[in-house]
Order: C-alpha cells, then structure tokens, then sequence
C-alpha cells in the first residue's frame, strides 16, 4: 500500500542500503572483538571478496548527510537545526551504546574481552556524550568513528545557517572545502576540520541538493564533478588500507561510487519522487540504530552461537543480521518516537512538551545523512512543480516537511 508522505522515501531505501552493506562487511570479515578468528576463514572466497566492499556504505552515508543536512538546514534558525540534529541522532545512539554496554558485559567473550580496552563507566559516560574522540577515550563500539565527521560536518555547516545558506555563497563554501581537502596534510591540525578523507562525499551531497533545489546549473556540475574525481581518489587509498588478506581490486569500488553519485543524483531531479512505499521510511528510521548496533553485538552473537551450536557461519551471519534489523526496529519504535520530539521541543523552546502534532508525525526525528529526507521543491524543470529561482528562499510553511534518519 502506497504511503502518503512528503519524504524522499527513496533517499531512504538508499541509506538501509548502506546500513546493510557496512553490517555484513563487519559481521563476514571479523567478528570476534579484536580480529581474533575473523569469520573470512569461514566463508567462500568469492563472498569476501564481495563484502569487502561494504565499507563503502560509509561514503555514501557522508554523501546522503551532505545532501540532507543542506536540505534541512536551508530554512532553519541555527537554534531549530541545533534542536534537529541531537534529537535525531542522540536517543538512539545513547539507546544503543547502553545496549551494547549491556551485551558486552553479560556475554564476555572467551578469547576476546567485555569491552575494548576495559572501559570504565567514566569511558562509557563519555561515549555518550558522542564526542570521546576528542577526548582519546576509547569507543565502546568502534563504528562510533563516523559520528564524529558527522558531528564537525554539523558545525561547518552551522556555521552557514548563521550567516545565512544562498546558492553562491554554498557552491563557494564547497569550492573552498574540495581544494583544502587537497592542500592540507593529512596530519596537520587543520586536517581535524577540514577532513581531506571524506571531505569530497559530503561536498557531493551539498551539491547534489543545491541541483534539487536549484536545478542544474554549470557551476554545481563542476564541484560535483570535482568531488566525483576527488572521491576516486579518496577511495583508492581506502581500498590499499583495508588490506584483508586477499586482492581488492579498486576498480569495484570506483564503481560502486560512481554509482552512489548517480542513484543520488536521480534522486534529486525527481526520477524517484513517485515512490510511496510504506515500508521505505521503516527503512530508513531503522538504519540509524541498526548500524550503530551491529558490530559487537553482531559478533558476539555469532561467537556465542557457533561455539555451542556449531551452525554454519553463513547461516549465522544472516540469522544475526534479521535480530538485529529487529533490534534496531525496536530502539526507533520504544525510544526515539516518544523521546526525540520532547528533546527536539525542549531545546528549540525551552519547553518539554512537544505539540500534539510533533508527537503524531514524529517530527523530532529530523533529517540527516542517515535520514529520510523531508520534501524540497522539486526539480524546477519538471511541469506542475513550483519553480526556485537561484537565491530564493522556500517559505518554511510549504518547505519545512520532515524526514527521519541519521
């Protein structure tokens, strides 16, 4: 049955996409705390050397967000964007690093450890804050990594809300972000914020958006294709580190990015606006939680059962990734409906009641790189949208539709 929703629903379909790809690349490489028995001495070599790949579900997650983050912060004050972006991602993520808290002490591995490095509850208090980064303490998983690009992009970009989002000053803004991405050394100080890594993936998003907002134009062609060829580049080193063992050609990967650029961009000039299937923004409201649940726990499972049970690996593999799907179902459903709107509500007005309507239509889970979009002008060539001319802004009324995910 169709969904009636204003969201880019197929931007969610993506995003489960990529949670999916980076959990069976953890779950089929390794899955033992720190690398011990990873799982690829079980497993055909033909699938390693398939699900070697699903790191790459993280660029394109950074893509996603810089397409989603400038879609929701356009017409935002820097306060509702602020409010926006912790209630979409901190119910969950404090959901989950409590879960996995939980899982890791009560299922200790035999040759592994509860939990890495012997985290203290100052450790785990500090992972909740999403910023132990900085503070060199370690992770109590080690996906938590991403969030910190996510959580600098966030600033940079807020930084933009403050003085105001137009189309030339973001193109600008993008131009200036790729070239110090090639200039900085890697370590280098200033590398911690202008993330030469990822920096192109999220700049591609940017500009993405700014086709969908503002249609095509020659200057978002060209960052787009900056970022498309900075993005192979990038990509390429990322292939030479994984070193698992076995060959990894590049040429898979340049593809797979090749092909994230074009789903996207699809997305934005309107192929996919007819997508109305209920079930894509349950997939996109559980890719958040699910990639923030699956590796150790994922692993632990997996452990707990092949040691006892002696099931086939593959068998496993899939079984763990269907309970944890469920899992992540769970922490959407349980925590972040009822707690993000009163968390989104409490910082934008100062109150901890949201309206009745926020809490109906869950409004508190806002958009962002793991989001399903909120509905923006169309493509302005399409007949029967309304148009945006290049430098004008959509009234928050008809354009500020909301959409959930990381």
């Amino acid at each position: 049955m169709a969904a009636k929703t204003n969201r880019l629903l197929a931007l969610d379909g993506l995003r489960l996409l990529c949670a999916l790809a980076v959990a069976f690349h953890h779950l089929g490489m390794a899955w033992s705390v720190d690398g011990v028995r990873p799982t690829t001495a079980y497993l055909p070599q033909e699938v390693n050397s398939i699900l070697i790949y699903g790191f790459l579900g993280v660029e394109i997650f950074f893509m996603i967000s810089g397409f989603a983050i400038c879609m929701s912060g356009w017409d935002r004050t820097p306060r509702d964007f602020l409010a926006s972006r912790a209630a979409r991602l901190y119910p969950a993520f404090w959901a989950c690093v409590l879960i996995t808290t939980a899982v890791m002490t009560f299922l200790p591995l035999t040759d592994g450890i509860p939990l890495p490095h012997g985290l203290t509850a100052t450790d785990i208090a500090v992972n909740l804050t999403m910023v132990a980064e900085p503070f060199n303490v370690p992770y109590v998983d080690t996906v938590y990594w991403t969030l910190w690009y996510e959580l600098r992009f966030y600033a940079l970009f807020a930084l933009l809300v403050l003085i105001g989002p137009t189309r030339r000053r973001v193109i600008a803004i993008g131009a200036g972000w790729l070239t110090l991405s090639v200039v900085v050394p890697a370590g280098a100080s200033l590398a911690e914020l202008v993330m030469p890594q990822f920096a192109p993936y999220f700049v591609a998003g940017i500009a993405i958006y700014l086709i969908r907002r503002h249609g095509p134009a020659w200057p978002l062609w060209a960052l787009l294709a900056a970022a498309w060829a900075l993005s192979l580049f990038r990509v390429r080193e990322r292939v030479l580190f994984a070193n698992p063992g076995f060959p990894v050609p590049v040429w898979p990967a340049w593809l797979i990015i090749t092909l994230a650029y074009i789903a996207l961009l699809a997305i934005a000039l309107g192929v996919t606006d007819r997508w109305r299937w209920r079930w894509l923004a349950v997939a996109g409201a559980i890719s958040y939680p699910l990639y923030l649940l699956h590796p150790r726990i994922g692993y632990t499972l997996i452990r707990y059962a092949y040691d006892r049970t002696g099931v086939p690996v593959p068998v496993l593999i899939v079984a763990v990734a269907a309970i944890l799907i469920v899992a992540a179902w769970l922490v959407h459903r349980l925590i972040e409906r009822p707690v993000a709107p009163a968390l989104r509500h409490w910082i934008a007005t100062g109150s901890v009641r949201p309206s009745r309507s926020q809490v109906e239509h869950g409004t508190g889970l806002s958009p962002d790189g793991w989001a399903a979009s909120r509905s923006v002008p169309g493509p302005p060539e399409q007949k029967g949208r309304a148009s945006v001319q290049p430098g004008a802004r959509v009234s928050s009324s008809c354009s500020r539709r909301e959409e959930t995910g990381w």
